[in-house]
C-alpha cells in the first residue's frame, strides 16, 4: 500500500482503521493505540477531513424497526444519457431513495430505496419514480436480506 496516497502516512492509515472498526472510540483511546498525544489526533483528524477522506459521521439504524421492512435497488433505464442532471434534480427530492449511482451497463442509474411495505414501493414507482422526466423504464429488485454490510478494511501490516 502507498502510505503517501492522498498526503496519508501509516499513522493516519491507524487512526482511520480504529474508527472504521469502531467510530465511537474517544480520541484519547485512539491516541493510546497509535502511541501518540490527544493533540495528534485532532490535528489528523482535521487533516483527513479537510482532505475529505473523512467525510462525517453518521448514524446506522435499522429500518425495520422503525417501520421500513422494504429495501429494494432500482434499475433506471434514461431516455438519453443527457438528461441524467434533470432526472437527478427530481430524484434527489424523493426521500424513500437513500443510494444513488450513476453506473455503467445495462441501466444508467442504480439506487437503492428504503420503503414500509410492497404497496408504498408500488406507490413510491407509480407516482413519483416512474413520472421523473427522461426515465423511459424501471426495474426493481427486493431485497431478501443483508447478509454483508461493512466498510472498506484498510491492511496496514501487509503494505505493498
Amino acid at each position: 500500500m502507498n502510505l503517501k496516497v492522498n498526503g496519508l502516512d501509516e499513522l493516519d492509515l491507524q487512526i482511520l482503521d480504529i474508527l472504521i472498526k469502531d467510530s465511537r472510540t474517544p480520541f484519547l483511546e485512539i491516541a493510546r493505540q497509535c502511541h501518540v498525544s490527544g493533540g495528534t489526533i485532532h490535528v489528523r483528524m482535521k487533516k483527513m477531513e479537510d482532505l475529505q477522506i473523512i467525510k462525517g459521521t453518521k448514524l446506522i439504524v435499522d429500518n425495520s424497526k422503525l417501520g421500513y421492512d422494504v429495501c429494494c435497488f432500482i434499475g433506471i433505464y434514461l431516455d438519453k444519457a443527457q438528461t441524467f442532471n434533470d432526472a437527478l434534480d427530481d430524484l434527489k427530492l424523493i426521500k424513500e431513495i437513500v443510494e444513488l449511482h450513476y453506473t455503467t451497463g445495462e441501466y444508467s442509474i442504480f439506487m437503492k430505496v428504503i420503503c414500509k411495505n410492497i404497496a408504498d414501493l408500488q406507490n413510491l414507482l407509480m407516482t413519483k419514480i416512474q413520472k421523473v422526466k427522461g426515465i423511459q423504464r424501471t426495474n426493481t429488485f427486493i431485497s431478501l436480506f443483508q447478509p454483508i454490510d461493512r466498510n472498506i478494511e484498510l491492511n496496514i501490516i501487509n503494505k505493498e
